[in-house]
């Protein structure tokens, strides 16, 4: 996958298994709503640039490498090829995406972006905290980026990419998902394992089993967030679910689409357009003229 890449939220026109879906929406999407509906707008209707991150890259990079590793022979999967592996997955990212370069030079000239060298050092480490958390050569997953997608009775369809799933000899399901940042305080657990929440749900109507555990993985300060979901966790998540597009298509229908300031404004990219910031947004697009996205 390219950098950021993710079923985004949609209305989306094609039937999916003979049913024709009314929209459809992933984990993040629905977070960027949750967290601040203009952003959801800027990203999804306007779909404006956003500068590569150089902590999203460094996602990307080590998403890559860990994929890789699990290709390999079990006992091959060990620290020091896993570092033999960053640079040829940095270098074919970058020759994908040439534009990824950029965020080295810096926004502006007074302003220089991370140094490369420094930069690659961070993936080395955080590389080398994923040893000390799991034994890649004692797991054998059974499936690595994975698509998966599902339409619910109010014909909305839910997509999107888990890292990991893993199976035990008993048929119980492991979904791991790896993050390449510090682990959130107990206050804000419950966002971050919203996301898992929604891959479970997905996977229950697909397979009619409820996965046995959730596994957040964060590599930015080797801690691990484990939850253990059950129907009614499930059941809740697609109501909500169902409730976030309820407002996404409000939304679109009064052209409401208000900005949420917060501590996550300062690692937005869209400070000049919002009106928070003293911004105008851009003219929305002409409904007819918005291809299904």
């Amino acid at each position: 996958m390219s950098v950021g890449q993710e079923s985004p939220a949609a209305r989306v026109s094609t039937p999916v298994d003979g049913v024709e879906v009314l929209g459809a929406l992933s984990p993040s999407r629905a977070g960027d709503f949750l967290s601040c509906p203009l952003l959801y707008r800027f990203r999804t209707i306007d779909h404006l640039p956003e500068p590569p991150s150089p902590d999203a890259v460094r996602g990307t990079v080590v998403h890559k490498v860990l994929e890789d590793l699990f290709d390999l022979p079990a006992a091959q999967r060990t620290p020091e090829r896993a570092q033999t592996l960053l640079e040829p997955a940095w270098e074919q990212l970058a020759e994908q995406e040439p534009a990824l370069l950029e965020m080295f030079a810096g926004a502006e000239p007074d302003a220089p972006g991370p140094d490369a060298a420094a930069w690659l050092a961070s993936c080395r480490s955080v590389l080398e905290r994923y040893f000390t958390l799991e034994e890649p050569s004692r797991l054998e997953p059974a499936e690595r980026e994975l698509y998966v997608e599902t339409v619910l009775d109010s014909r909305l369809l839910l997509r999107g990419f888990v890292d990991r799933i893993d199976v035990a000899p008993d048929g119980a399901i492991r979904v791991v998902d790896y993050k390449t940042g510090r682990s959130p305080g107990e206050m804000f657990e419950a966002k971050a394992l919203f996301q898992m929440k929604f891959y479970a749900l997905v996977i229950w109507r697909t397979r009619g089993v409820v996965p046995a555990m959730l596994q957040l993985v964060y590599l930015g300060n080797g801690e691990m967030l484990r939850y253990v979901p059950d129907e009614r966790d499930l059941l809740a998540t697609e109501r909500k679910v169902e409730a976030i597009w309820r407002a996404i298509r409000a939304a679109e229908e009064s052209g409401d689409w208000r900005p949420s300031p917060g501590r996550l404004c300062d690692w937005c990219a869209h400070q000049a357009v919002c009106p928070a910031w003293g911004g105008t947004p851009p003219p929305l697009p002409v409904p007819d003229a918005v291809p299904d996205r």
